[in-house]
């Protein structure tokens, strides 16, 4: 049997008045998700300050190139760590979908700061009269392949909601009549039992413990195991039968 490594809070589900079920996170989670969140918005924040800073320096004679490479380079690595720490409590403490354009806001902010941050610079040294060509060439790629990274970094290309958690923990608790799922370090899918053939395997060193929150974070995995799925749904027939053979035999 590979050990078993317990993570996360317990997340919970709560019936709203139109018999739809929220999610809410654990207080761990809560307090984790706003920790990222103000760590990254004050990364942004330094990016776009020292933004402005190239702004000025771009009109500036002569350009000072090393410096505005260096502020570049800084700018990137401030803006890619602000934006996989917002992704993170995103999947923390996701958004819901029933505000639109608040949940594109929320889950696409890290694109949208990254766009603000790197575009405005790419113009205005492409555009900038006191530069030579090979200067605009030079600035103008490391500007622009800063842009690319962080809006690579900054798009989630499949975000969490509140309504996709709540749904996918109520699946494992009507398979179960529990939340927790258990998923590998390399897996792809969680899984309802610890003993599954998947993951417990002379392979497999250690299974994680958590819910389905938990194992959207750690692991991006939203899908569950068939095999398990299958195991659970026999069980419950079982169990459903058994009822009904008692009930009869009274």
């Amino acid at each position: 049997m590979a050990k078993i490594t317990k993570v996360g809070g317990k997340d919970t589900l709560t019936p709203s008045s139109n018999n739809q079920t929220i999610f809410t996170p654990s207080k761990e989670s809560a307090s984790k998700a706003k920790m990222f969140r103000i760590i990254a918005i004050i990364g942004w924040l330094a990016a776009i300050g020292i933004e402005i800073k190239v702004i000025l320096m771009l009109g500036e004679v002569p350009i000072n190139m090393n410096w505005i490479i260096g502020f570049i380079v800084g700018m990137l690595i401030l803006v890619v760590i602000a934006n996989i720490l917002w992704k993170k409590a995103n999947r923390l403490d996701p958004a819901s979908e029933k505000n639109k354009t608040k949940f594109f806001i929320q889950n696409q902010l890290g694109l949208i700061i990254s766009v603000i941050a790197f575009l405005p610079l790419v113009v205005l040294i492409l555009t900038n009269k006191n530069l030579s060509g090979k200067q605009k060439g030079l600035l103008g790629s490391i500007a622009g392949a800063a842009l690319l990274i962080a809006g690579i970094t900054g798009t989630d290309f499949n975000p969490v909601s509140q309504e996709q958690y709540a749904e996918q923990t109520k699946q494992v608790e009507e398979l179960t009549g529990g939340n927790n799922v258990y998923w590998t370090e390399s897996g792809k899918s969680y899984h309802l039992f610890s003993d599954c053939g998947y993951i417990n395997s002379k392979r497999t060193n250690e299974i994680f413990e958590g819910n389905v929150a938990n194992a959207r974070e750690l692991k991006k995995i939203t899908d569950i195991c068939d095999r398990c799925a299958n195991k659970a749904k026999k069980a419950k027939a079982l169990e459903l039968t058994n009822e009904v053979e008692s009930e009869a035999a009274k």
